[in-house]
């Protein structure tokens, strides 16, 4: 009986199909997420530029050029740069506090039952509550001063860091608690290697609503009253010029607040986002 014959056909075309094509320099260059930031930023600084151009109302709408004028001339007597230490110092202290407290509070809350249900009613009842509502109350009982600030600060603060917190202690899967308590992790310990960790996402995120609202808040409180230890902040720049009609150092004031939140959002968080959540592979 004859042997069967296995019977190979070839392709009728010898080309290699194409695995992998190499990435171009464009590509690479619009992979990057700086450069498209950046392309954004400026494609917005020419709108500005050209509107106001067109517009051409300097009391209505400054140009860029202006602007940027009025940032140098006021950064070189010294003004811009006071009034933004101290807005940045009393952010500092309201931030800072409104942090510590959602700690507490939310530490209680995931430990026991009843600190579970008295953050739930508090965050219920003034979460809703804007925090420059609460202006007037705080000039009666901590005067005019810092301590009316960093009590808005920290009604601004609070809530959202609390409950974006607990929301992510919550969401920890049933197998990182087990391993909690295989190790016999109790309290603080359990909280800080367990729940922490795990968490951290939805504290990041909280973190970031929470520096939004407070610096709004403090700007939009400063130019109410603003003066604080005997100089005002930059929401009080900003209100002091208006009054003269410097509007470009008005829009210097708003572009240095503007300057401040992109720092702060892709110099600190995206630095601490780096290297705690994309390194534990966390977040992609």
């Amino acid at each position: 009986m004859p042997e069967p014959r296995v019977v190979l056909y070839a392709p009728s075309s010898t080309a290699v199909p194409e695995v992998s094509r190499p990435v171009t320099a464009w590509r690479r260059l619009w992979d990057n997420a700086t450069l498209r930031k950046t392309v954004i930023i400026v494609a917005l600084a020419l709108a500005w530029e050209g509107y106001a151009r067109i517009l051409d109302n300097p009391l209505l709408f400054p140009t860029l050029t202006d602007t940027l004028g009025a940032v140098v001339d006021h950064v070189r007597d010294g003004s811009l740069p006071a009034r933004t230490w101290t807005s940045l110092r009393v952010l500092v202290v309201g931030f800072g506090s409104g942090v510590v407290l959602a700690a507490i509070l939310t530490v209680v809350a995931i430990n026991t039952r009843i600190g579970t249900d008295i953050l739930e009613t508090l965050t219920a009842m003034f979460n809703p509550l804007p925090a420059i509502a609460l202006l007037p109350l705080a000039l009666i009982w901590f005067g005019l001063g810092m301590g009316s600030l960093v009590f808005v600060l920290t009604h601004s603060v609070l809530w959202a860091v609390a409950l974006n917190t607990h929301a992510g202690f919550l969401g920890v899967s049933q197998t990182q608690r087990m391993v909690g308590r295989n190790y016999e992790l109790r309290g603080l310990r359990y909280v800080f290697l367990i729940l922490i960790p795990a968490a951290f996402p939805s504290i990041l995120t909280g973190l970031k609503i929470g520096w939004a609202f407070a610096w709004r808040t403090l700007i939009a409180a400063e130019l109410v009253f603003g003066v604080s230890s005997g100089q005002g902040g930059l929401g009080w720049f900003i209100f002091e010029n208006r009054n003269v009609l410097d509007i470009p150092a008005v829009f210097a004031g708003l572009l240095t607040v503007i300057v401040i939140g992109l720092a702060v959002e892709n110099l600190v968080f995206r630095t601490i986002e780096r290297r705690t959540i994309r390194r534990w592979g966390v977040q992609a």
